[in-house]
């Protein structure tokens, strides 16, 4: 009877396990890799591989498709998207291409890699290209503005580089009283040039009665990139106001 559970056991580890419907995968070939990254000149031919990966019992059936830059190779031919069969518990791996034009800006560029299964599912890995040549880190701060109990405002990248930004806010009342001095820290955002962002930042303890100069910092790349946006707003309790107002009204008309 032992032996019989062993063997059982045995047979169990052995079999394959069953992966859930729309359990394949698409990411770089060779593994270790989260994203696809790569160097050029204007006018170069990089070369990537894709690996399509199907660990189910059923084969999988996905249309592959990039950018502009991007030209897949499959079944001797080159396109800019390719339908790829994939067998049960197999793997497919896909070359392509990423043709940068003559005329590329220097700088940062982002991309995708799409699979779109046979039922609409879809998955998609990071493509990443620096384009060789000068660079410029550049940002702005737009549009900032207090709301209720939050600071928004724009950020945008008008570079050539992808940046990530760190913030510092600060916010003085009447007679220069100081509000909120909030040190640069890292926000969780990556900025490819051209890329615009919407942000905000938390104000619970906001005055009641005050006016106040808020103003935000930012830099990037090591402070080769700042720029600052700034926007005054007047803190009035108009119920309170109101209240007042409407009992001077009213002693008024008792007199």
């Amino acid at each position: 009877m032992r032996v019989l559970i062993a063997v059982a056991l045995l047979l169990a580890a052995m079999a394959p396990t069953a992966v859930a419907d729309g359990g394949w995968s698409v990411v770089p070939s060779g593994g270790g890799r989260p994203s696809f990254y790569a160097e050029g000149a204007p006018g170069a031919v990089l070369q990537d591989t894709v690996s399509v990966r199907n660990p189910s019992a059923e084969p999988l059936r996905v249309r592959l498709g990039g950018g502009s830059w991007v030209v897949f190779a499959h079944d001797k031919a080159a396109a800019r998207t390719v339908t790829v069969d994939v067998p049960a518990r197999t793997r497919a791996e896909v070359p392509f291409t990423v043709n940068v034009p003559a005329g590329a800006a220097p700088g940062d560029h982002a991309d995708t890699l799409t699979a779109r299964s046979s039922d609409g599912r879809s998955k998609t890995v990071r493509l990443r290209l620096r384009v060789g040549g000068p660079t410029l880190p550049a940002l702005t701060v737009e549009h900032v503005t207090v709301r209720g109990e939050r600071i928004s405002y724009e950020l945008v990248n008008r570079g050539t580089t992808t940046l990530t930004p760190s913030l510092a806010v600060r916010a003085e009342g009447l007679f220069g009283r100081r509000l909120l001095d909030r040190a640069p820290r890292t926000l969780p955002v990556e900025l490819p040039p051209g890329r615009r962002v919407r942000l905000s930042e938390p104000w619970p303890d906001r005055p009641v009665l005050d006016a106040v100069d808020v103003r935000l910092t930012v830099t990037a790349d090591g402070g080769t990139a700042r720029d600052a946006g700034s926007t005054a707003v007047r803190f009035v309790p108009w119920g309170a106001v109101a209240g007042i107002a409407g009992g001077a009204m009213a002693a008024g008309a008792f007199l």
